[in-house]
């Protein structure tokens, strides 16, 4: 076992000096110092820290996906740091219940002092969203207007570097377009697949159109979700579809990828799927844990500010909300349940097959 020659102190080793010297409350440089804002900065402080400790995690992913193959032991340790960042995000989450125990009118008391600060500011929160892939063109229009316009040079130039590296997101796509799909000579699970699925949209339309305790305005309406499904499930197996969608923003996975994703899904209890499965799984966390923070986060400001502008000068409330539903990066992973088939339906593997999906010891 390593030993350390020098001894190791606590304090000097946390480097708590600085940490717990860094509270500078600015409603103290123009009045008595505002009780809550020590909350405030403290609070944001942890958030910070928490980010620093997610983007340490995700660029030891991206490493590992940025390169040609990707080793099943990489891929235990890569899916081992994403549920460590799922577990940091529920904290994050539950640590917003701590800012709010100070009152609308707490927060006014030191508010304006903190004017044109903004979250805009937080470039670890910015780096974490562009390493997920969430860069500039997935944003809503304010964003995509104000992204940079608040920040130092230096700030800019490292966020706009960011930019042009892969995603993990991208790198996520490019490693399921490598995987190969299961098509031999005697078995094409692609037309078995084809065959079960149109047969339960049959049924569907069956069971819209025949059902009589619908008003016809009703019945139309379904109908056209029904007709919107179908177009997604033909776009499965046609190209030049899924790409026009794409373009339309009704997917953003490439088609090899969501191909790859889906058979995977379709197939997680073979052991060859089981770490693939493990990892879309958790990237879908990630992209629900970040959900649920923006909106918690929307529904706080709505709490202290009301209807009041932010601080950086967006809308507030009003803006949060939207991020919360238009900035999300996995959302492919969410929609795939509506290609997903219940497992009697599925066809059987060939024994063939299945020993390549599985681990088979050799005399």
């Amino acid at each position: 076992m390593k030993k350390n020659i020098e001894p190791c102190y606590y304090g000097d080793y946390l480097q708590l000096d600085k940490i717990l010297g860094a509270q500078k409350l600015q409603s103290a440089k123009y009045s008595d110092a505002a009780h809550e804002e020590m909350l405030f900065i403290i609070v944001h402080q942890v958030y910070e820290l928490w980010f620093k400790q997610i983007l340490h995690e995700l660029n030891a992913t991206i490493d590992t996906f940025n390169q040609k193959v990707v080793k099943d032991q990489q891929l235990t340790q890569v899916v081992h740091r994403l549920q460590r960042v799922i577990t940091i995000q529920r904290l994050m989450n539950d640590q917003i219940a701590v800012m709010e125990t100070m009152t609308p009118q707490q927060f006014l008391s030191f508010r304006d002092y903190l004017v044109p600060a903004s979250g805009f500011q937080s470039i670890q929160f910015k780096r974490l969203e562009i390493s997920l892939g969430l860069k500039r063109e997935f944003r809503v229009d304010f964003d995509k207007q104000s992204f940079y316009s608040r920040l130092s040079d230096d700030d800019r130039a490292l966020l706009e570097g960011l930019e042009a590296k892969p995603s993990l997101f991208d790198l996520v796509d490019k490693w399921l377009s490598r995987m190969p799909l299961l098509k031999t000579d005697d078995f094409d699970f692609w037309h078995y697949y084809k065959q079960a699925t149109d047969e339960m949209l049959s049924d569907d339309h069956e069971t819209i159109s025949t059902n009589d305790t619908l008003s016809t305005t009703d019945k139309r309406q379904e109908l056209k979700d029904w007709q919107s499904t179908k177009e997604n499930f033909d776009a499965l197996f046609d190209h030049a579809k899924f790409e026009a969608l794409r373009k339309e923003d009704k997917f953003r996975l490439s088609h090899e990828a969501l191909l790859s994703a889906l058979f995977i899904k379709q197939y997680s209890e073979e052991p060859v799927f089981n770490l693939p499965f493990q990892l879309i799984t958790a990237l879908t966390e990630i992209d629900e844990q970040l959900t649920i923070w923006r909106y918690r986060h929307a529904m706080m400001v709505q709490r202290m500010l009301g209807t009041k502008i932010g601080t950086g000068g967006s809308s507030g409330h009003h803006y949060l909300k939207r991020t919360t539903e238009s900035n999300r990066i996995f959302l492919d992973f969410f929609n795939m349940a509506t290609f997903l088939l219940p497992k009697d339906e599925l066809p059987e593997l060939p024994d063939a097959i299945k020993r390549k999906l599985g681990f088979y010891l050799s005399e």
